[in-house]
């Protein structure tokens, strides 16, 4: 599905679905040198049980078009565009590693246009290392392949991922790799890793969500540890907001290594 959303065209993956605005609707947004296709077995479940399913690809990066974001607030103006331009009054946010920030920026400002608000593989801040930040500009390649090693805890999970035998590693490798190529104009690599590494509205944004709030966190997560977002979770709590918190026990690409247990916490917390 392609949308004009401020001024650019936007692509969206539905799930195999045709979308329609009365139906309940989840947008899913991915991190750093990802797309759509890093929610494919949970935005076609999704899809397929009722509801509408936005997976979109950020501008810039793989199918959209427009000037890839350069901060979290970037990220979150183009989600509110995105609605408006889908017609859509009210929405589930899901949001992986740099895309939960996103997600979490959009629901502070959407206020009541936004039901749930779900945070895998978050952390804030969401610093960067400074090793990555050069390497992202100055060694991509090199920096693709340290970001995959720390992002993983398996090489070929439970046959549910994907297909028996799939190389999650190698394929994941293959995403980061079409999405830096896809905008010779842009380094997304490295333009995402400042924008996570330079968010300072998390503490603020999170105070401000007016819906109910799951995290699902990888256990043994490398990239955003379990523990860097106990400073959400401890200010959504503060704040009165309903919160679940899921550990999932796998690393920092949860909807891959745990596709099962990553959708089910979903599913069941958008029932709520």
């Amino acid at each position: 599905m392609e949308l004009q959303v401020n001024g650019a065209q936007a692509y969206c993956y539905t799930g195999g679905r045709p979308f329609d605005p009365a139906k309940p609707t989840v947008v899913m947004t991915h991190g750093v040198l990802g797309d759509h296709s890093v929610w494919i077995l949970q935005s076609r479940y999704l899809a397929h049980h009722g509801w509408n399913v936005l997976a979109v690809d950020l501008p810039g990066h793989a199918r959209s078009q427009g000037e890839a974001p350069s901060s979290v607030e970037e990220g979150a103006d183009f989600i509110a565009g995105l609605l408006d331009a889908a017609g859509v009054k009210r929405a589930a946010l899901v949001g992986h590693s740099w895309g939960s920030l996103i997600s979490l920026e959009a629901a502070a400002r959407l206020k009541d246009r936004v039901s749930h608000l779900v945070l895998v593989g978050t952390a804030y801040p969401m610093k960067v290392s400074q090793v990555l930040l050069d390497g992202s500009l100055s060694e991509p390649q090199k920096a693709i392949h340290m970001i995959n090693v720390f992002s993983r805890s398996t090489l070929a999970p439970l046959p549910s991922a994907l297909g028996p035998g799939t190389w999650v590693w190698g394929a994941s490798v293959a995403i980061n790799r079409r999405v830096l190529a896809s905008n010779p104009k842009v380094n997304v690599f490295h333009r995402g890793f400042k924008a996570c590494d330079s968010y300072a509205n998390g503490e603020k944004a999170i105070a401000q969500v007016a819906c109910p709030v799951l995290f699902v966190l990888g256990a043994v997560d490398q990239m955003t540890q379990p523990k860097a977002a106990q400073p959400l979770i401890d200010k959504a709590k503060a704040s009165g907001k309903s919160v679940r918190v899921v550990q999932v026990p796998v690393g920092h690409h949860q909807m891959y290594e745990a596709p099962d247990a990553t959708l089910f916490a979903i599913r069941d917390f958008l029932k709520t």
